[in-house]
């Protein structure tokens, strides 16, 4: 309610009582909202007009929202930036993904960045996992456009097929290609104990390297190198070596 005009001496007593009944209000008002802000955000609201009177409850809350104009900017930042990241990672279960996905879309639209559902529903196919690859081929291949509800549905209903066919499922959504490759690096490859790392694959063609001098085309009992250090340390070179003692 806008401040209203002080009553002159000669006004009726029902005009000075709605006066004193608003200005009791205005001054709870003010109380009220100034008590749940921290004393270090209230320093930096001002509470008065260029003329120097003190802002109504009105005004107050104005000049609060004016303080956090730049806040809601920030935040809405923040969110698009959330919502461009954010990918399914198969844990926390698809329904609980596109709520919170709608969830962040809804706290866009009310800071005036509206957010369409058919733009919304292509947004969040595009946040799903490679696994659901042929589901989206099918959403795409359709006319009909699908509301959140039917896209709730039919994500829960594709993901429960996904772990019913493939057990691990939520693993391979989780891990990366990157960590794939980490992870399977090195594993068919073994040491023959004469310095020669070949692969354990049958067809591939050994590839000799020196574990000496780790040029390829020779093994470390072959390397020149390798005799002219044990020369040099007074060590005997052994063409048997790495091959186990000899039967007496």
């Amino acid at each position: 309610m806008d401040k209203p005009e002080k009553p002159k001496d000669d006004a009726a007593d029902e005009v000075k009582t709605a006066y004193a009944k608003w200005e009791r209000s205005n001054r709870m008002s003010l109380m009220i909202m100034k008590s749940t802000i921290s004393l270090a955000i209230r320093g930096g609201i001002p509470e008065k007009n260029v003329a120097g009177e003190l802002f109504t409850a009105k005004e107050f809350l104005a000049s609060v929202e004016e303080q956090f104009k730049s806040t809601s900017k920030a935040n809405a930042s923040a969110l698009i930036m959330k919502m461009l990241t954010t990918k399914y990672n198969g844990t926390s279960g698809v329904r609980e993904h596109i709520m919170m996905m709608n969830d962040m879309a809804a706290k866009l639209n009310g800071m005036d960045m509206a957010i369409s559902e058919g733009f919304l529903v292509h947004f969040i196919m595009t946040s799903l996992p490679a696994q659901f690859g042929p589901f989206k081929i099918n959403y795409n291949t359709q006319k009909e456009k699908w509301k959140m509800s039917e896209l709730i549905a039919m994500c829960v209903e594709e993901e429960e097929r996904l772990k019913t066919e493939k057990p691990d499922f939520a693993h391979a959504a989780i891990e990366s290609p990157k960590q794939k490759k980490i992870n399977g690096k090195g594993k068919n490859k073994k040491d023959d104990g004469l310095g020669v790392n070949k692969a354990s694959t049958s067809g591939t063609k050994r590839v000799f390297k020196c574990n000496h001098c780790k040029k390829p085309g020779h093994v470390r009992k072959e390397c020149t190198k390798f005799r002219a250090w044990l020369a040099k340390k007074g060590i005997p070179f052994r063409e048997d070596a790495g091959k186990g003692k000899k039967e007496a």
